[in-house]
């Protein structure tokens, strides 16, 4: 598939591969795992959290007269 880019193009996507590839790696750094439980123990709690109240009276713009 290679032989058929021109080489600016093959040179792009060896570029966009290895930055991909360093990204993935960034997450393998030592560190990372603590981060990781942070995120997920956040999401865990906005999931527990019951939503906010809702306002039992209408929005200003919705009681404006039209001109």
């Amino acid at each position: 598939m290679n032989e058929h880019l021109d080489p600016r193009e093959d040179a792009r996507n060896r570029r966009r591969d290895r930055d991909a590839e360093a990204e993935a790696r960034a997450l393998l750094r030592p560190g990372m795992g603590k981060v990781f439980k942070q995120i997920l123990d956040a999401q865990r709690k906005a999931a527990e959290e019951p939503p906010p109240p809702t306002s039992r009276t209408p929005h200003k713009v919705a009681n404006r007269t039209r001109r």
